[in-house]
């Protein structure tokens, strides 16, 4: 039986042959359209906090804030501390009611990690806090778009061993994937990624710009949450451009903020139809 709520969802998409869109969010705006695209399509979903937000002033009161309105929604909605290293930062988390922390020691050598690893999941489970981890390097930035190379890949020995070692309730794997945009054409290695699956539930970050032909084979060979961002964002931005003349003489922000919600909702959507939670696939499968 799952430990946390987090790792009981991710276990029941996994079963379904599906995976947990996790989204990044910075406002209000942004959590809104996730939530309304999870809800519009019956389907789990996670929002996802960076560590530069939740840092920020007024970060922890985002944080709890999205927490308050996680509990309103229809569906499975889970608060998550993306990619965070700073102990500090990881218990202020725990204690803001997060349902997990992505605890990232990917920047240290192997032993490190699994230590680090190790004593963030012993103090954060208890407290039915989940810990996702990261073994290999999945380059680039979450929170800035830039051309970005693939980091070094996950090793699929090394994970099994990593995982028993540290406990951790999912673990993001580096498989040619990368934060921000992509510099030439993504080549996911999915022969390694077949070789890891069968670890806890595995985490693919950087979905942004990975065409759906490959986030729909990533979820079939055992992919249980996908991290999307950069699309967001862009998503966000172009909405800004598009209507801020529009509402500027009435000076509508009611108007710009769902002119933002909605834009993004259709990056959400599609990303959910990808990651198999199309209305239509869940009326075959019925």
């Amino acid at each position: 039986m799952a430990a946390t709520r987090f790792a009981a969802v991710l276990e029941r998409a996994r079963g379904l042959g599906r995976a947990v869109g996790a989204f990044t969010c910075y406002d209000l705006e942004g959590f809104e359209a996730v939530a309304g695209s999870a809800e519009a399509q019956g389907a789990p979903a996670i929002v996802l906090i960076s560590p530069s937000s939740f840092a920020a002033p007024g970060g922890r009161r985002l944080a709890r804030a999205f927490v308050a309105m996680a509990t309103e929604a229809s569906v499975d909605l889970l608060v998550q501390l993306d990619h965070v290293s700073d102990r500090d930062q990881i218990e202020r988390a725990a204690d803001a009611g997060l349902d997990a922390v992505m605890a990232d020691g990917s920047k240290l050598d192997y032993e490190q990690n699994v230590e680090f690893t190790r004593t963030v999941a012993g103090s954060l489970r208890p407290r039915g806090v989940a810990v996702e981890a990261e073994l290999g390097r999945v380059e680039g930035h979450e929170d800035r778009a830039g051309p970005v190379a693939s980091g070094e890949m996950t090793d699929p020995a090394q994970a099994r061993e990593f995982a028993e070692r540290t406990g951790v309730d999912c673990l993001a794997v580096a498989i040619g994937n990368v934060h921000g945009h992509y510099s030439g054409t993504p080549r996911l290695d999915f022969d390694r990624l077949e070789a890891i699956t069968g670890t806890p539930p595995l985490s693919l970050h950087g979905a942004s710009g990975l065409p759906e032909p490959a986030l729909r084979r990533a979820v079939a060979l055992g992919v249980a949450k996908v991290n999307v961002n950069t699309e967001l964002r862009a998503a966000y931005f172009g909405a800004l451009r598009a209507n801020v003349d529009a509402t500027e003489e009435g000076l509508d922000l009611k108007a710009l903020g769902e002119a933002t919600v909605a834009a993004v909702a259709r990056v959400v959507d599609s990303k959910l139809a990808a990651f198999g939670w199309a209305p239509e696939e869940l009326r075959r499968s019925a």
